[in-house]
């Protein structure tokens, strides 16, 4: 049998020596592949590197744990420069649909799963999984034992890996390209992603996907883009993000990672926001420094890369984790309210609490699985940030409050007060079991009809 491009065997090569085989789709990556020599310049264009070096899908192979949401992890910049690894056992069932898409393009080095869905079940899918990884130029394997895989990552660690159909290699050729690609330690990987304009900006709310007003967390004006102006550093920031401070009347300026603080206060903001992004956060000293001097001058929220530099901006010190935090089921505890809150969570490096203490910064939310630190707020500066991703596209929406807060301290000017957190904290969550109550009726109503 003559195998197809979307058919040939492939292998992902470890930097610790193993090698799991499988076959390709996606992009066919090798010596040969017609890929390889266009994907710089395709990458270039949108702002995100080229993930196939040299005819090879290489980066840190790390695991994400949701059971949905690929094409938002795939189009996530925050896995730049990494192979993605989906513990769910099949991938691809409900097809792409551009309108989920958190960046322009998918961002990841590489793809790994254990079964290719064969067909795509869901009507707002425009393109099946296979397809839209092929044109995007993205090497994928399927049909390797992903619970080894992930058993070595979480024993060894995240790891350096290739995914290669090229037949001519031998298995120790690609394990020394693994151990020769670059480690994601000392990568400034939010220079590579950030937007190029000097200025853009972000009009786009969640439209149907909102939850209904509260009326009491609403800014005084009421009118959306009329509200408070939010300047945010993109250093990769998912689409969803934006969308979420729209839909609570904030007009978005989008500003590069290395903006200056004189590029940040000529818009005259009313909050400061730092977007996540992938990479080492101790090494984007432009944004390190920016952030010591406008952090707290104006209402500063950060997520994920965002929560890291504000730390790092303070004087804290950031670590890199054995495998990271990837998926949508991680469990957090607001240590201001005493609530637990289900968070989707996408990093690999984390903030070191003695530092932060240390520099005037509270832990305020605390990672149930390891203790880290997810959460902080600064003791006198309106500055808090987290870890994780308030904006759960899909996920749990738990943490959709915290959108709530920084509008709230953007209306006041000052750090919000644990009773003023707990009160917006306990609304949000009241209106989302109302929507669950009001989905239930739905369901039991169609279910008499």
């Amino acid at each position: 049998m003559q195998h197809t491009a979307e058919s040939l065997p492939t292998r992902l090569a470890l930097e610790n020596g193993a090698v799991f085989s499988g076959i390709g789709f996606g992009a066919t990556v090798g010596a040969s592949s017609p890929t390889s020599g266009s994907r710089s310049a395709v990458n270039a264009k949108d702002g995100h590197p080229a993930m196939a070096q040299g005819g090879f899908g290489c980066g840190e192979v790390v695991f994400n744990t949701a059971l949905s949401g690929y094409q938002e992890a795939l189009t996530d910049p925050s896995y730049t420069g990494q192979i993605l690894v989906m513990t769910a056992p099949e991938i691809g069932n409900y097809g792409i649909s551009p309108d989920d898409n958190e960046s322009a393009r998918p961002c990841v080095a590489g793809f790994v799963v254990r079964e290719l869905s064969r067909v795509r079940s869901n009507y707002r899918s425009t393109v099946d999984l296979r397809s839209w990884l092929h044109d995007a130029g993205i090497p994928a394997i399927e049909g390797i034992d992903t619970r080894a895989l992930v058993r070595m990552l979480r024993t060894e660690g995240a790891l350096r890996g290739v995914i290669s159909s090229d037949a001519s290699r031998s298995d120790a050729d690609l394990v020394a390209m693994a151990r020769s690609s670059p480690s994601m330690a000392g990568r400034n990987l939010a220079s590579e992603v950030s937007p190029t304009d000097r200025c853009g900006s972000w009009s786009e709310d969640l439209g149907i996907w909102a939850p209904e007003p509260m009326d009491e967390l609403t800014p005084s004006s009421g009118a959306k883009g009329d509200c408070f102006r939010v300047v945010a550093l993109d250093c990769g920031a998912k689409r969803n993000i934006y969308r979420n401070l729209v839909d609570r009347g904030c007009q978005i300026v989008v500003l590069p990672f290395d903006a200056s603080p004189q590029e940040i206060f000529a818009h005259d903001p009313h909050g400061l926001f730092i977007s996540n992004g992938p990479g080492d956060p101790a090494v984007v000293e432009t944004t390190i420094a920016t952030l010591r001097e406008v952090a707290g001058k104006v209402p500063t929220f950060g997520i994920c890369l965002g929560h890291q530099l504000l730390a790092l901006a303070l004087g804290a010190k950031t670590w890199k984790l054995k495998f990271g935090h990837r998926g949508a089921n991680q469990p957090v505890r607001n240590l201001l309210t005493g609530r637990v809150e289900i968070t989707s969570q996408n990093h690999g490096f984390c903030v070191d609490e003695a530092s932060l203490a240390a520099a005037g910064g509270e832990a305020t939310h605390l990672h149930l699985n390891d203790g880290t630190v997810a959460g902080f707020r600064h003791r006198e500066k309106p500055i808090f940030s987290v870890q994780y991703h308030p904006e759960a596209s899909p996920g749990p929406h738990d943490s959709a409050y915290l959108f709530d807060a920084f509008v709230a301290m953007m209306g006041s000017r000052k750090p919000l007060s644990v009773n003023e957190l707990k009160a917006i904290q306990v609304g949000r969550s009241g209106r989302q079991g109302h929507e669950r109550g009001r989905a239930t009726l739905g369901d039991e109503v169609t279910s008499a009809r």
